[in-house]
């Protein structure tokens, strides 16, 4: 992969079409290599699939997953390959959820190399190693996923309505309904006091008739 000192910004992650095919990476002795007969295209078409703002933010993320695929001390092809496609997979928004996937799918390339190594172990202590590291993995990836589905719902907030009833002439609203605090809490105060309105009113009435009835008892 030639450097550039240019700043190259990539289009829009939303417009683009993850549908298409993500050139392959070639590892030479010195650099990395995309392989696709147009480079700024192969370049843009990486930065869509790993959520790279611009060459800088794709460059930096892919040395850091080719960095995370070494097997015996040497990046591997195929697992680069499979990480850039998981990271494809999952689809990150922006730059904050393109870094917490590379670390994910990072993680959890860590944590299938921990398994294998447990599986090709029968000495008791080095299982027990390797069982706490794969763990501790293992809760690290499911952290991420909610810290990912946290990222990702944080601009969304839901107020959920229990016990509603509706009386008389009211009417009822099926769906999801979005309101302020101060209108939710002003139009209560204006049913509270509507209520106690009538209510007083009932209290009236029902002391009228009361008395009716005293004063008829007291004729008899």
């Amino acid at each position: 992969m030639t450097p550039s000192p240019h700043r190259t910004s990539m289009s829009p992650i939303a417009a683009t079409d993850r549908s298409r095919p993500t050139p392959r990476i070639k590892l030479t002795r010195r650099r990395l290599e995309i392989q696709h007969p147009d480079a700024q295209t192969g370049e843009r078409l990486l930065a869509e699939a790993l959520g790279a703002v611009d060459r800088d933010a794709l460059h930096g993320i892919l040395k850091q997953l080719l960095k995370a695929s070494v097997i015996e001390q040497k990046p591997n092809e195929a697992n680069l390959a499979f990480m850039i496609s998981m990271m494809k997979s999952i689809a990150p928004r922006d730059s904050v959820e393109a870094m917490l996937v590379a670390q994910m799918v990072s993680v959890h390339v860590a944590a299938m190399r921990s398994a294998c190594r447990l599986a090709f172990t029968d000495h008791l202590q080095q299982q027990e190693g390797i069982t706490r590291a794969l763990t501790r993995l293992a809760r690290t990836f499911a952290a991420q996923i909610e810290a990912l589905s946290r990222h990702r719902s944080s601009g969304e907030r839901a107020i959920t309505v229990q016990n509603v009833s509706v009386q008389d002439g009211g009417s009822a609203i099926v769906g999801n309904v979005t309101q302020h605090a101060s209108v939710i809490v002003a139009e209560a105060s204006a049913a509270d006091t509507a209520a106690n309105a009538e209510t007083a009113a009932s209290s009236e009435d029902q002391r009228g008739k009361d008395e009716l009835c005293e004063e008829s008892g007291a004729s008899a």
